[in-house]
């Protein structure tokens, strides 16, 4: 059995100096991260100017002191005068027939918020609370609407069960005995299950959803929710029969060092490690790329094309002190973004065993962009692809070994596959004391 240690003070995002106590020590380094890729987050990054900053850095290093020229510098004579004068003339309308009084800010924030929601189902524009919330998101944060509903066969629907006070679903009027048809493009029926419903009303926090509800069966009403009901999600780490099963809630930029500290703690050699991203929404693409790292070394993760230029091909950074223990991936539908990323990746260099079911097939890439301290965008600015260059948006990845049934029994039938890979005795991850060196 080989011991990795790690020194006792590692700082969140250093690359700590590793070594196998058995027989070889690497020496300390200091990563120098391309700034082109510490740029390319999935949820949070800065790209307007000619410069680029990095998605992972403290939220007192973003530049807010005024709306960049790209912004504040828009020509508005690429829109036609008829355009123009009709806007202005459905906001007048509404502020005089409409009713109930609207003021202005109301009325042009969702006039952007609709120019954007029509874009992409990812683009939109981000509010005060909804920017503070996926800010949040990078900590550790994701979020829900705030309505919990349940299938009723006397009704043959959906209903709404539940509203917590002040979340987005009551500030949008939606009562408990509504009924709930559909959630993003995913219409609701008596086939889905509780946890479905749950997990598509589920994303990340500061993220929107649409859903379709009803009256209890009058005319339907299509309305745009954010996921503003923060909920902290810990990334849980348990030995079985000497396997780390890592349960991966979301993408943080903290998740690998969470990841670390918690084998760790098992204080117990590992012989495999399954990595559960089942209902895993993605999150912050570095940190996908953080984790793939652990595994693999000097390994191309993904490729990411935007609109101009050649795709940039994201590599493995750091020393993958994992990479002696076999990996199975257990994922399901709503397996997304840097979820996929980290799967693709692995599988792509037959690094891990995919197993569950076709993935949700998110393949692009957003942007955070602050207009100031209390606003932002959120912009699709790329497509992400396979480290193979093959498409993954609305495709998914495939499994290597699909499950069928509850998915209450894919954990022990992930195990089993694991199992039958595992060929050493193990590792384990110690921290290296300060007061006297690792032997």
């Amino acid at each position: 059995m080989a011991s990795i240690s790690l020194p006792s003070q590692a700082a969140p995002n250093d690359n700590p100096s590793l070594m196998i106590q058995t027989s070889i020590e690497s020496s300390n380094t200091n990563d120098s991260y391309d700034d082109d890729i510490d740029a390319l987050g999935d949820t949070l990054g800065n790209t307007l100017g000619d410069e680029t900053s990095n998605p992972l850095v403290a939220e007192s290093d973003y530049n807010y002191d005024e709306i960049p020229s790209e912004v504040a510098n828009v020509s508005l004579k690429a829109i036609s005068p008829e355009t123009l004068k009709t806007f202005v003339a459905v906001v007048d309308l509404v502020r005089r027939e409409y009713i109930e009084a609207v003021n202005d800010e109301t009325l042009f924030n969702n006039a952007m918020s609709g120019m954007l929601t029509k874009l992409d189902s990812y683009a939109e524009f981000l509010d005060a609370e909804a920017y503070e919330n996926l800010r949040a998101f990078t900590q550790g944060d994701v979020g829900d609407v705030g309505i919990k509903a349940a299938y009723q066969a006397e009704d043959a629907h959906w209903v709404v069960t539940e509203v917590l006070a002040d979340s987005s679903a009551d500030k949008k009027g939606i009562t408990v005995g509504d009924y709930l048809h559909q959630i993003g493009e995913f219409k609701l029926d008596d086939e889905r299950q509780a946890n479905d419903v749950q997990q598509l009303l589920t994303g990340i926090a500061g993220s929107q959803i649409d859903v379709v509800v009803s009256k209890a069966g009058r005319r339907k009403r299509a309305i745009t929710l954010q996921r503003n009901n923060r909920q902290m999600q810990t990334i849980e780490t348990r030995l079985v029969d000497g396997i780390a099963i890592i349960k991966l809630p979301a993408f943080q930029e903290n998740t690998r060092e969470k990841i670390v500290q918690n084998l760790i703690d098992l204080q117990a050699p590992i012989t495999g490690v399954l990595i559960d991203v089942r209902d895993n929404p993605g999150g912050v693409l570095t940190s996908a790329l953080d984790v793939a790292s652990l595994f693999m070394s000097d390994t191309e993760v993904v490729q990411v094309k935007g609109r101009q230029g050649d795709a940039r091909i994201l590599v493995t950074r750091g020393n993958a002190i994992l990479e002696p223990l076999p990996v199975v991936i257990l994922q399901n539908r709503y397996s997304a973004s840097a979820a996929e990323v980290l799967a693709s990746s692995m599988q792509a260099k037959k690094r891990a065993t995919i197993v569950g079911e076709t993935s949700y097939g998110k393949g692009s890439v957003q942007s955070v962009i602050a207009l100031d301290d209390e606003q932002a965008v959120k912009l699709t600015v790329a497509h992400y692809l396979t480290a193979k260059g093959e498409k993954i948006d609305k495709l998914g990845v495939q499994p290597d070994i699909r499950l069928t049934g509850s998915e209450r029994f894919w954990e022990q039938q992930a195990i089993d596959t694991l199992r039958q890979q595992i060929k050493t005795s193990g590792i384990r991850l110690v921290r290296k004391s300060s007061e006297q060196p690792s032997q």
